[in-house]
């Protein structure tokens, strides 16, 4: 990213998690359609469960964001020949972000938005609903703070330093020195 990068390019995002069944899932559906044709979001998991979480989709469903196409699927996918050229990469699991990463074509920015996993909440049916739209509240503001930033204009090193605050908003998963 320079200051030479064209105001109208839409930029590609992958968040990564480990099996991509909710948080990366619900992080996709929000900048797709938040984004506002500026980005085009993606997710994958290191290890893809079978299935989204049922939980993911009523979240997003109940809060107006589609559903429709969300699948889980492999960062293998886009590591591969002819996959899109990501932008930027973002882990929003502490397991992910542990993980030895692909080397991603075009080397994309990285960053770590850590949320703490809905589907593992305690207690009943209530308490993982809770959960789950916590998640979402927390991906949702991360979402806003980046794509509200001025990415065709500000310089690479600032840009960084922003998506590792973006990371330190409320409900990341590491402490503030662990973090970098």
């Amino acid at each position: 990213m320079s200051s030479s990068a064209e105001p109208h390019r839409i930029y590609n995002v992958l968040f990564l998690c480990t099996h991509n069944a909710g948080r990366s899932l619900m992080a996709e559906a929000i900048l797709n359609k938040d984004g506002a044709g500026r980005f085009h979001a993606f997710s994958a998991g290191t290890n893809p469960d079978a299935q989204v979480h049922p939980l993911a989709v009523e979240t997003l469903t109940r809060l107006g964001y589609p559903t429709e196409g969300l699948r889980t699927k492999s960062w293998d996918e886009f590591s591969a020949p002819g996959a899109p050229h990501m932008d930027f990469v973002f882990t929003v699991c502490d397991d992910a972000a542990d993980e030895e990463c692909p080397v991603w074509p075009g080397h994309p920015m990285t960053a770590h938005w850590g949320i703490e996993n809905p589907a593992k909440a305690s207690g009943g049916e209530i308490d993982q609903a809770a959960a789950f739209t916590q998640a979402f509240r927390h991906l949702k503001n991360r979402i806003s703070v980046f794509a509200n930033l001025p990415l065709a204009s500000i310089d690479h090193l600032a840009l960084e330093m922003q998506l590792k605050e973006i990371g330190m908003m409320e409900g990341n998963t590491r402490p503030a020195a662990a973090a970098g």
